[in-house]
């Protein structure tokens, strides 16, 4: 998957037009944004994805005639010789869902609810070669990834300076770079740079990857259970 010249083409696929109509004037404010085409059911939403070839494909989950896991699977799973980036957005969060769009390629998993900000940040990140996934979903399913208290022992020396520590404790928290940017006092642009140098450090693929490292030092604390 190569990065487009211009615009990022993108096909909408949900089966509430007041939601497609939503997102085409989201994604349509921004200048390096396209819709290309519209959805209402799975099926079409396959057939488009093959003949119109967009850059990314924004799915919803429950959609008549094919969900947008199978979707995703079709389009951006394994054994696809040419997948395509799958951007899942949706109502339903469940852990499941989740778990079975980002094994099948899925280059992220947004909450419909997390607003236009996160969609178009979303959108730049799939086209960067990055995932992000809703903030609340992140801070859930790292619950699980809490390590058991170990005997207590003399702690590694970090590889990241104070503030690289801030932001993974940020990252895993499931603050946007916004969010960090606006936290810190510092730019979104910063806060991304120093989140790409975190990655490099802890050798981590995506964000997800920081948070969970972040978690199994023991640099972020348990999140509060709702």
């Amino acid at each position: 998957m190569t990065a487009p010249l211009g615009p990022t083409r993108i096909l909408i696929a949900d089966d509430q037009e007041d939601v497609r109509s939503g997102f085409r004037l989201i994604l349509g404010s921004q200048p390096d944004m396209t819709v290309v085409g519209e959805a209402a059911d799975g099926l079409t939403a396959v057939d488009l994805a093959r003949s119109l070839r967009p850059d990314l494909v924004l799915a919803d989950i429950r959609m008549p005639g094919l969900d947008g896991l199978e979707l995703t699977r079709r389009l951006a799973g394994p054994g696809v010789p040419d997948p395509m980036r799958v951007l899942v957005v949706t109502t339903f969060d469940h852990d499941d869902y989740v778990r079975t769009a980002l094994r099948d390629g899925a280059c992220g998993f947004l909450l419909k609810r997390s607003g236009p900000g996160l969609l178009i940040e979303g959108v730049r990140a799939a086209m960067a070669g990055d995932m992000l996934i809703s903030p609340q979903i992140t801070v859930r399913l790292l619950r699980n990834l809490a390590p058991a208290p170990a005997p207590a022992a003399a702690p590694a020396p970090s590889p990241l300076t104070a503030r690289e520590q801030e932001i993974a404790r940020l990252v895993a928290e499931g603050l946007t770079n916004a969010e960090i940017g606006e936290r810190l006092f510092i730019t979104a642009g910063t806060a991304k740079t120093h989140i790409a140098n975190v990655q490099a450090k802890v050798r981590a693929r995506n964000r997800v990857g920081i948070a969970a490292w972040s978690w199994e030092t023991g640099l972020a604390g348990p999140a509060p259970r709702e």
